[in-house]
């Protein structure tokens, strides 16, 4: 594991394999550790670096808010520490949104842009997940205690005591409405999307997000004249909570960034 000095932040990230380059970013609560499953095949030919992001596993948190945007940022600055002008970036859930805006605000560093589970506009989650997004507070930092994702954060947090910190940071970025729409055109990475067929993110939104970038505008064509630069994929028998753990996940990104 190695940590770079960038925005104020200690970003703890670690690599493996060699090749060309790519970033995964984490979902919320989580670590670049819960890509471990992906990694005997996405570093086949690849040097993948796994990010742990603000205030997230080993990165200790600083005094800012925790936002896409800014994390975004701290991205392109990784980018900048490791010598690398442009790199393939992967993320799922929070790191989705931070992926997809690094690929908004710094699109030259961008490659190619994989998605898994992210929406760009708030209202893009079911009613009912929004309502639970509303409800998190700090209070429940304590009964969380007792979850793998704090066995996880106590192992390899600098200071175990932000624990509260993190979860009152995460449920005031629940809240935050936003709505980026009108900045997909500025991407000019191929992307690829991902969901779970049981997601938390609307089908319509899935559709509205694919739309935004070429895809499913029209029929391809049996000489493939009109077939959309970026992709859709949807994985069966997954929810948001479990996509990034299918075996369908690996094979479907490699054949995307390789292709």
């Amino acid at each position: 594991m190695s940590h770079a000095d960038v925005n104020g932040l200690k970003l703890r990230y670690e690599e493996h394999g060699t090749g060309e380059p790519l970033v995964l970013l984490h979902g919320g609560i989580g670590t670049g550790e819960m890509f471990a499953p992906l990694l005997p095949e996405l570093t086949a030919g690849r040097r993948v670096i796994a990010v742990d992001l603000q205030g997230h596993g080993g990165t200790a948190d600083v005094d800012r808010p925790l936002r896409p945007e800014l994390m975004a940022d701290d991205i392109a600055a990784l980018l900048d520490h490791l010598g690398l002008e442009q790199a393939d970036v992967m993320g799922y859930s929070l790191g989705g949104m931070v992926a997809l805006r690094t690929a908004i605000q710094h699109p030259a560093r961008v490659r190619r842009l994989v998605l898994v589970s992210a929406s760009f506009r708030r209202d893009g989650s079911h009613p009912e997940a929004v309502v639970a997004m509303d409800q998190m507070s700090p209070a429940a930092a304590e009964p969380m205690k007792q979850s793998p994702l704090y066995e996880q954060y106590a192992r390899l947090a600098p200071r175990v005591e932000d624990w509260p910190v993190l979860i009152g940071k995460i449920s005031e970025a629940l809240k935050v409405d936003f709505d980026w729409g009108a900045e997909i055109e500025r991407i000019t990475a191929k992307t690829l999307l991902v969901y779970a067929d049981a997601d938390s993110v609307r089908l319509a939104h899935i559709v509205e997000f694919f739309a935004l970038l070429g895809g499913g505008l029209r029929d391809a064509g049996w000489d493939y004249a009109a077939q959309p630069s970026n992709q859709l994929a949807i994985l069966p028998g997954r929810t948001h909570y479990d996509v990034y753990l299918s075996p369908a996940l690996a094979p479907i990104v490699t054949g995307f960034l390789g292709g």
